[in-house]
């Protein structure tokens, strides 16, 4: 096999398929990127057999054929080298990668060991805008739980309903929802849970106008973006019943603004460990949120903000970095807390146009 590529979309290629590099398997073979030169395109393919990534670029093809590099090498190799073509010449034993006046030779792997990429019969299929995709995944991926016991929880729940598109995270501290229109989506309803660090790493993936498409089949997903295939298995399992969460009412709803709230919290966190909570006294004749925190034999801090708002005046303490979270994916100006009682959960809700809601836990006031 023998071709020649630019270096920079060798190694943007190679940043795409590393996700899909098996890092602690037992087999050799899944460390390493498969390669397929044919048809002036090279194909990059890996997989830990959980999830597979395959990107196709063109290269300049003078000998069609395959090979396995060991992957991390490769792609440090490319990453330093000059921004010039990148000749790269391999067979079953070594590949020789010349760059400029650069030269390495490297032991390659059997390619008839590496497996072959998985072909899925999908029963479903939708198509998603990226940028769309890519800033509802950025609101909700970041609450999921990094609890491997509870496989559910480390998933992101897709539904599209009536042509409304809607992602949930839970890690059972915290819920994050975030919809959004749908129009162009005339298909049946649609419902999977996916992992969360899948979906950050394809919502990280250089953004273009065209769409993102999923597609499901009996327990795996199926992702096309561009260029690039990525074949995962789904979560299987119940996502929790997240709507008994949301209450119907609330006793105090006030708004205030994101930018002085999130500087706000993140003064009264400085005295504290990482677990003392931020109190929220909201007076509603003042008009008044005042954050305030206490941690022992270090201090206490207290900070007052301008709010506006309704309903009865109330103290509730929330954990800092689960604020911090929240508040970092709205999109808005203002934002609206809304509270029932300082034993039950608070609801921050993104102002208009933007659909997102943040449910947190309350932690006991002393």
């Amino acid at each position: 096999m023998k071709f020649s590529i630019n270096q920079s979309e060798l190694q943007n290629a190679l940043s795409v398929v590393l996700k899909g590099v098996a890092t602690r398997s037992t087999l050799p073979i899944l460390s390493g990127v498969f390669l397929e030169a044919d048809n002036d395109s090279l194909t990059l393919q890996t997989t830990d057999l959980e999830l597979s990534v395959q990107y196709t670029v063109a290269a300049l093809v003078e000998q069609p054929g395959r090979a396995v590099v060991p992957g991390k090498l490769f792609a440090d190799i490319v990453k330093n080298l000059p921004d010039a073509a990148v000749h790269v010449e391999a067979d079953e034993e070594n590949a020789v990668i010349t760059c400029d006046t650069a030269s390495f030779s490297i032991k390659a792997l059997n390619p008839d060991d590496f497996p072959g990429f998985p072909h899925v019969d999908v029963t479903q299929r939708v198509d998603i805008p990226f940028a769309q995709f890519s800033s509802m995944v950025r609101r909700v991926a970041r609450v999921v739980s990094k609890d491997e016991s509870r496989a559910i929880l480390t998933g992101v729940l897709i539904t599209i309903e009536d042509g409304r598109l809607k992602m949930v995270a839970t890690d059972s501290y915290r819920l994050a929802i975030t919809e959004a229109e749908l129009p162009e989506y005339a298909g049946e309803e649609f419902q999977a849970v996916i992992a969360g660090t899948f979906l950050q790493d394809i919502a990280a993936l250089p953004k273009t106008d065209g769409p993102v498409s999923f597609a499901l089949a009996e327990n795996q997903i199926v992702v096309t973006y561009q260029d690039t295939v990525f074949v995962n298995r789904r979560i299987e399992g119940n996502f929790p019943n997240y709507r008994q969460l949301l209450p119907d009412s609330h006793t105090t709803r006030v708004s205030m603004p994101v930018e002085h709230l999130v500087a706000g919290v993140k003064r009264a966190s400085l005295l504290g460990q990482s677990s003392s909570p931020v109190r929220f006294d909201i007076n509603i004749a003042s008009q008044t949120t005042q954050l305030s925190s206490v941690a022992q034999d270090v201090g206490s801090a207290q900070e007052t903000i301008a709010c506006s708002g309704e309903g009865e005046d109330v103290e509730i303490a929330f954990n800092y970095a689960y604020l911090l979270d929240g508040l970092a994916a709205v999109g808005t100006d203002e934002v609206f807390l809304e509270v029932q009682s300082s034993l039950k959960p608070g609801i921050f809700k993104a102002a208009e146009p933007e659909n997102f809601l943040y449910l947190v836990m309350p932690v006991r006031i002393a």
